[in-house]
């Protein structure tokens, strides 16, 4: 499982690996020297704050460290509850995948947003998804996802986990339309999505024409 202090640790891991400061790791790949800050891993209230995909897309570029590299990082500073350090839980070894073009097709989800039906290909997932029933994965095909996703990325998908301002996630229509977005507002009665590439418009949805949402927990890119 994928923890806040796993993510949080390897990022201090992989910094200094290459002997760097979060800060200096922060600006070598070109972000805010503050982003890695402590202060900025939780938030005013106390929530908890995550960094960004495309975020960690930038410190893996410029140290040249693999995923698989960071996600042994990530393992290593997760509690794992009385398992030898840096080991994996035992974990499912792969996880459904769509392609983004089929999601909007019938037979895949049921009510709920889950995977359903036949059709599905898998992919590995890099750590146990076993304490999230029904992660799958969505396959980006296409543009209309940049800069942020682009063709041949790996969204790993959470139905029904709690969803807040600012979360991105996959929504699909009654209508069969199935999107990547960022959720700006819901309520009861509507749902406002803002888009992910400027290029497109933002949606606003009453929420009865709305099948399902779901929340983007990991980018593959």
């Amino acid at each position: 499982m994928i923890s806040h202090d796993g993510i949080w640790g390897a990022i201090d891991a992989l910094a200094a690996r290459y002997d760097l400061s979060p800060s200096g790791l922060a600006r070598r790949a070109g972000l805010d020297p503050t982003s890695f800050n402590k202060s900025k891993r939780l938030s005013s209230d106390g929530r908890l704050r995550w960094p960004s995909t495309e975020s960690l897309s930038k410190i893996l570029d410029a140290t040249g460290a693999s995923l698989e590299e960071f996600m042994a990082l990530v393992s290593r500073n997760t509690p794992n509850d009385g398992l030898p350090s840096g080991a994996f839980p035992p974990q499912q070894p792969s996880i459904p995948l769509l392609g983004f073009a089929q999601a909007g097709a019938g037979g895949f989800f049921d009510d709920g947003g889950f995977p359903a039906g036949q059709g599905w290909d898998v992919v590995d997932f890099p750590t146990s998804p076993e304490k999230k029933p029904g992660v799958y994965a969505l396959e980006v095909q296409g543009d209309s996802m940049m800069p942020l996703y682009r063709d041949g990325d790996v969204l790993i998908v959470e139905p029904g986990a709690q969803v807040r301002r600012g979360d991105r996630v996959v929504v699909k229509t009654r209508e069969g339309e199935v999107m990547a977005k960022v959720l700006m507002r819901q309520s009861p009665k509507t749902i406002e999505l803002l888009s992910i590439n400027p290029e497109h418009e933002n949606r606003v949805f009453d929420m009865q024409d709305v099948e399902w949402v779901a929340r983007i927990i990991w980018a593959s890119q």
